[in-house]
């Protein structure tokens, strides 16, 4: 199960993407790494990794 920081890091941009016109396409929790990730944009230009600590990059 996701922390609680990371699961309010994941509420906070799951609200921003959409108001940035962005549409997410992919929200997924990976049990071995333990980190959430989030595909998005029209193009899935955008992916997102938010480690258990609340701390999010961009993956290139």
């Amino acid at each position: 199960m996701p922390k609680q920081k990371q699961a309010d890091t994941a509420i906070f941009l799951c609200q921003l993407l959409p108001n940035l016109y962005q549409p997410i396409q992919i929200f997924r929790y990976d049990r071995k790494l333990k980190t959430l990730y989030i595909q998005a944009g029209r193009a899935d230009d955008i992916a997102v990794i938010i480690s258990a600590d609340g701390n999010w990059n961009f993956v290139l």
